[in-house]
């Protein structure tokens, strides 16, 4: 087993094709099957089922991908601590979406700058997918959102990740512009709460203070431009940061209750700290 075979496991695992695998790799399609099938047969297991041309990973392969993520990231780990030039290799980054677009921007330029020789690649999710992923080692670094509200749980797991404040929102719901002022959920006039995927700390937070109020009926949606088109049609309610909100054309048409603030997180599995980690770090409180 060798680094390129594990390349090429885990383009094929995410790509779920051997033609968009060898498109990404620069390799021929036959290369990649022929690997794939060596893998395989040097690890005595199917790693995927074949479906006409779709490649899904079987059991034995989802178990895989978790040791072929973490020895692919130590490979990157040991490359960067042996060149005194600094970090180097492939960095994934996972992201909630609003952080991705309202706060990252800038921090990915600067580090980008200082830092070119580092692949980054971004990943967004809500953050109770993004510490799983963290934890299966598909990850190196995850800004997540954590609440102060008690009876929320986000999955973080203090025993298992470390992590730093590095940004602080201020969460809203956001009300059609007609509707009048609120002071608690018991005013809302409609049922409907627009809102990102189960996952998402601001949604879990929205239906948390609308609890025993009322019951909001979710509607999801995948993305804050469509979340607000769906305020602005007057029958649902929406949750964002103002961060994300003040962005958005027609933001400041919309009526708006605040519903505290909330810290994003950048955690790191406890213990593991690699050059590029560090750097990403600095780019955050360096500022």
């Amino acid at each position: 087993m060798d680094l390129s075979s594990l390349d090429i496991f885990l383009a094929v695992a995410d790509e779920q094709s051997v033609t968009r695998a060898s498109s990404r790799l620069g390799r021929v399609p036959s290369n990649v099957t022929t690997r794939v099938k060596q893998l395989e047969q040097e690890l005595g297991a199917a790693l995927f089922s074949r479906e006409g041309k779709r490649m899904r990973l079987t059991q034995e392969g989802e178990v895989f991908l978790t040791y072929a993520n973490r020895l692919i990231a130590l490979a990157d780990e040991a490359r960067g601590a042996l060149k005194p030039s600094g970090p180097a290799g492939s960095f994934r980054v996972g992201t909630m979406e609003s952080t991705a677009a309202s706060r990252l921007p800038p921090v990915l330029a600067k580090f980008h700058a200082a830092w070119p020789a580092v692949s980054l690649k971004l990943i967004t999710g809500g953050t109770k997918g993004l510490i799983r992923q963290l934890l299966a080692h598909e990850l190196d670094c995850a800004l997540i959102g954590q609440p102060s509200v008690e009876g929320i749980d986000t999955g973080y797991d203090v025993g298992r990740l470390e992590g730093e404040r590095v940004f602080t929102e201020d969460l809203l719901i956001v009300l059609p512009p007609r509707h009048p002022p609120i002071a608690e959920a018991a005013d809302l006039r409609v049922d409907s709460l627009a809102a990102l995927e189960p996952g998402c700390t601001y949604r879990a937070v929205a239906e948390h203070w609308a609890r025993g109020a009322r019951r909001l009926r979710v509607q999801e949606l995948a993305s804050y431009h469509a979340m607000l088109a769906a305020v602005s049609t007057g029958n649902a309610i929406g949750v964002m940061p103002r961060s994300v909100l003040d962005l958005l054309p027609g933001g400041s048409e919309v009526q708006t209750h605040p519903l505290g603030r909330i810290e994003t997180l950048l955690v790191r599995r406890r213990g593991e700290a690699s050059p590029a980690f560090e750097a990403f770090r600095r780019a955050f409180v360096e500022g």
